[in-house]
């Protein structure tokens, strides 16, 4: 599990510490600090870390003396080192092993590389921490190397921050999963040329992956990445033919774009036909003019529709496999995902009456 421990300046105005110590509750495993707020940390029955007491015993000098003979009298110790380079990767290296709980690596010109060999070579032998000042620090800390740090020390004067990095690290504990239905075919329509977006993502997907696009937000299909073997063309798992410019699409668990609006940079979900969902960034928009083909199907009672293109290469996902849009046919069930319908700039207003046809 990834921790956050929140380290508060002793230099701070008492009553922004106070604050920032209220956001803890709640929201971090350890607070760092001195003497002076370690009764008001207990009062608020928050964990703490310090020089000279606390649930750890911080120790922010290489004195392996000092470190044996803590861990000897059975303390959890925390190891505070600054990263210069690979001998002091070694000096951390060499604290795994002799037993310490934590170690906080302050890497300073270099933040990533060294924090990917440290991931390498000590996980599972102590918890790696790093200091961090804002959520995208944080972020990108806990997602190096696939894998992430253990945890975070947020060095903070903004109190809300505290909740901001508590709710990152939440969402990535978090297996989000949408519950996706089976809709029948009821026709397939050939309707002209249109503007169609190709979403190539950052991400390698892998058969039943893809996006989740619709004419109605209250509708969407999922069309697989072009993973499959062609006679004609290259998989590349990387892209989805999703349909033309104005279908919506799933950028987030909450919210919906237009296709013509995605840039690269930018990120939207692929989802799987289990429901497992990820976020990916987008690398391109490729948007040409190709034949389309309109497809209508029934779930709940409620025909829903996309469009794609009219092309053999295009499959949606269904629950066993997928299915070019080209065979398709009446009876056919495919994979969608079903939710209230009408958006205001993506976001759902529910007190708003709005019809998608």
């Amino acid at each position: 599990m990834k921790e956050l421990w929140v380290e508060i300046d002793k230099s701070l105005p008492e009553n922004l510490k106070q604050k920032i110590l209220e956001n803890c509750k709640g929201n971090c495993n350890v607070v760092v600090g001195e003497d002076d707020f370690l009764k008001l940390a207990k009062n608020l029955n928050l964990k703490t870390a310090s020089k000279t007491g606390g649930d750890i015993r911080l120790v922010e000098e290489l004195n392996e003396e000092l470190i044996k003979r803590l861990i000897g009298s059975g303390e959890k110790v925390c190891v505070k080192l600054t990263v210069k380079d690979r001998g002091d990767e070694e000096k951390i290296v060499g604290l795994a092993e002799m037993g310490v709980s934590y170690v906080i690596a302050q890497c300073q010109n270099w933040k990533i590389i060294p924090l990917e060999n440290l991931i390498a070579k000590i996980r599972g032998k102590t918890k790696l921490l790093t200091e961090v000042s804002n959520v995208e620090e944080a972020k990108l800390a806990l997602e190096i190397l696939e894998l992430g740090v253990d945890g975070v020390v947020l060095k903070t004067d903004k109190p809300e921050t505290v909740k901001e990095v508590s709710s990152t690290i939440a969402s990535l504990r978090e297996k989000p999963k949408l519950k996706l239905a089976q809709a029948k075919i009821l026709r397939c329509k050939e309707i002209g040329l249109g503007d169609r977006a190709c979403i190539d993502t950052c991400s390698l997907m892998v058969e039943g992956e893809g996006i989740l696009v619709g004419c109605q937000s209250s509708g969407l299909f999922l069309v697989q990445a072009e993973v499959l073997e062609t006679p004609h063309v290259e998989p590349r798992p990387f892209r989805v033919n999703a349909g033309p410019v104005s279908l919506y699409v799933l950028a987030s668990k909450d919210k919906t774009r237009y296709l013509s609006e995605l840039k690269a940079g930018e990120e939207v979900l692929i989802v799987d036909r289990d429901g497992n969902l990820r976020s990916s960034i987008v690398g391109r928009v490729k948007i040409e003019r190709r034949p389309l083909l309109l497809i209508e199907a029934e779930e709940g009672g409620e025909t829903i529709k996309t469009i794609v293109q009219n092309a053999e290469t295009i499959h949606l996902v269904t629950k066993d496999g997928s299915k070019s849009v080209r065979e398709l046919k009446p009876g056919d069930e495919v994979l969608v995902y079903r939710q209230r319908g009408g958006r205001h700039f993506g976001i759902l207003v529910e007190e708003e009456t709005v019809i998608e046809k």
